[in-house]
C-alpha cells in the first residue's frame, strides 16, 4: 500500500500506458486551467466560470460519456467478429447529434434564466456552456471507436491533446492580460473539437464497411447507462450547483470548486486507470473466472481507499492553504470541509469501481439503482437545516456512501442473480457473484 499506483497498475490489463498518461495531462489540465481562471478574473465572472466548469462536466460526462462506454462495448463485439464498424458510426453519429439538437434548443428556450441563475446573467456564457457540449459530445464520439478498435495511442493522443490545448490556451489568455470570463469558458469547447479533429482521420480508418446495425443494439443498455452516469455527475459536482441555487457570496461557490477538485485527485488518478479495469472485470465475468473477478475487485477497493487517504491527508491538514495559493481562491473554509470533501472522494471511487463490477455481470439496472438512491441521500441531507457549505459537504460524503454501499450490498448478497444479463450468462454471473 506504500505505492498505490504500482499496486494498481499491476491490477489492470496492461498496453494502455498511454491512455493513463493521456487522462493525467487531462486531469492536470483541469487544475492549471482553474488556477489560472482564479488568479485572473474578479470574484464574478471567476464563480461563473466556475459554474461553468461543473455545468460542462455534470451534463457532458453524464450524458455523452455513456454512449462512449457502449460504443466501445459494440465496436468490440463487431471487431471480435469481424464486422466493419461504419454502420455504427454512423448510427452513433445521429443519437450524438439529436441529443446536441435537444440541448441546443432548451438552452435557447431557457437561456435567461440560466444565465441569472449561474452566471450573473452573462447570457454569452450560455452559449459558451453550449459551445463546451458540442466539443465535449463529439470528442466522446471518436473515442468510443477508438478504444473499442483497440487504437489506445490514438485514444491516449485525444486525451493528451485536449489537455495539453486546456493548458496552453488558458495560459495564453492570462499572458495576454485577458479578464474575460467568456474566453476563458470556450477553452472548454476548442480543446476537445481540436482533439476530435486531430484524432478523426485514424477514425475513419477504422470504420469498414460492414452489416446494417440496428438501433436496439446500440440502445440495449444506454437508458439505464444515461440514467446512472447523470446521477454520478449529479452527486460529485451538487456542492457548486447547490451553492449557487442558494448561497449569494461569489467567494464561497469558487473556494467549494477548487476545494473539490482538490480533493479529486486521487480520483482523477483512479479515472485514468479506469478503461482498462473495466476491460478485465468483463473479461473474468464473462470466463466464469469467480476467484479471477474477486480477487480484482477486492484488491482495486484496497487500492483506492489507500488512494484516498493518500489524499485526504495533506487536503485537510493543509488544503486550505493549497487552493488558496495555487488556485486563488479565498480563505473561507476548514479541515472539517476538506475532511467532507474526501470521504466523499474516496466513497464516490468506491462506487465506480463497484459499478463497473455491475456493468461487467450485466446488471446495469442495479448499477442505476444505486445512484438512484445515493441521489435521494444527497437531497435529504442537502435539505437539512444548517449552514450551506456543511450540508452539500456532507450530501456528497453521503450520497456517495450509500450508493458504494447498495452496490455492495447487491454484490454481496446476491441479489443480482435471479436476472441474466447481456455481458454474461446467469451460470458465470451467478458463480461470479457467489464467491464477490
Amino acid at each position: 500500500m506504500s505505492n498505490p499506483l504500482a499496486k494498481l497498475l499491476r491490477v489492470i490489463p496492461a498496453g494502455t500506458h498511454l491512455v493513463i498518461g493521456g487522462t493525467m495531462v487531462l486531469g492536470a489540465a483541469s487544475y492549471i486551467q482553474i488556477s489560472i481562471a482564479g488568479h485572473a478574473l474578479a470574484s464574478s465572472p471567476r464563480a461563473a466560470v466556475s459554474e461553468l466548469w461543473s455545468l460542462v462536466m455534470t451534463v457532458s460526462l453524464g450524458l455523452f460519456f455513456p454512449i462512449e462506454q457502449e460504443l466501445t462495448r459494440v465496436v468490440a463485439a463487431r471487431a471480435v467478429r469481424g464486422e466493419g464498424v461504419a454502420p455504427v458510426l454512423r448510427r452513433a453519429a445521429l443519437l450524438t447529434l439529436g441529443l446536441l439538437v435537444l440541448i441546443g434548443g432548451a438552452l435557447a428556450l431557457g437561456a435567461g434564466p440560466l444565465a441569472n441563475t449561474f452566471f450573473g446573467g452573462d447570457r454569452t456564457l450560455v452559449w459558451a456552456f453550449a459551445g463546451s457540449l458540442v466539443g465535449m459530445a463529439l470528442v466522446y464520439l471518436t473515442r468510443g471507436i477508438l478504444a473499442g478498435l483497440g487504437l489506445f495511442n490514438s485514444y491516449g493522443i485525444s486525451l493528451a491533446l485536449d489537455g495539453g490545448l486546456r493548458i496552453v490556451l488558458a495560459g495564453g489568455l492570462f499572458l495576454a492580460g485577458s479578464h474575460s470570463a467568456v474566453a476563458y469558458g470556450l477553452v472548454l469547447a476548442a480543446a476537445p473539437l481540436f482533439a476530435m479533429l486531430c484524432t478523426l482521420p485514424a477514425t475513419l480508418r477504422g470504420c469498414r464497411p460492414g452489416p446494417l446495425m440496428p438501433w436496439n443494439e446500440l440502445f440495449q443498455n444506454m437508458t439505464m447507462m444515461i440514467t446512472a452516469s447523470v446521477l454520478a455527475q449529479v452527486v460529485v459536482n451538487a456542492a457548486v450547483i447547490t451553492t449557487a441555487l442558494v448561497h449569494t457570496d461569489t467567494r464561497v461557490t469558487f473556494a467549494l470548486l477548487s476545494a473539490g477538485v482538490l480533493c479529486r485527485i486521487p480520483l482523477f488518478v483512479f479515472g485514468s486507470l479506469q478503461p482498462t479495469l473495466m476491460t478485465g472485470l468483463s473479461t473474468t465475468a464473462t470466463t466464469g473466472d469467480r476467484a479471477g473477478f474477486r480477487k480484482m475487485l477486492v484488491q482495486t477497493c484496497a487500492v483506492i481507499v489507500g488512494l484516498g487517504l493518500a489524499g485526504a491527508i495533506p487536503a485537510v491538514f493543509i488544503g486550505s492553504w493549497l487552493i488558496h495559493t495555487f488556485l486563488g481562491a479565498p480563505n473561507v473554509l476548514g479541515s472539517m470541509d476538506f475532511f467532507w470533501f474526501s470521504a466523499g472522494t474516496m466513497c464516490y471511487m468506491l462506487a465506480m469501481v463497484l459499478g463497473q463490477a455491475l456493468m461487467a455481470l450485466g446488471r446495469h439496472r442495479w448499477q442505476m439503482l444505486a445512484w438512484l438512491l445515493g441521489t435521494a441521500a444527497l437531497v435529504a441531507v442537502t435539505l437539512v437545516p444548517g449552514l450551506v457549505t456543511t450540508r452539500v459537504e456532507v450530501a456528497y460524503a453521503f450520497g456517495s456512501l450509500v450508493t458504494a454501499a447498495v452496490m455492495l450490498l447487491t454484490l454481496v448478497q446476491g441479489v443480482t442473480k435471479r436476472s441474466s444479463g447481456p455481458a454474461t450468462n446467469g451460470a458465470a454471473a451467478a458463480s461470479a457473484l457467489e464467491n464477490v
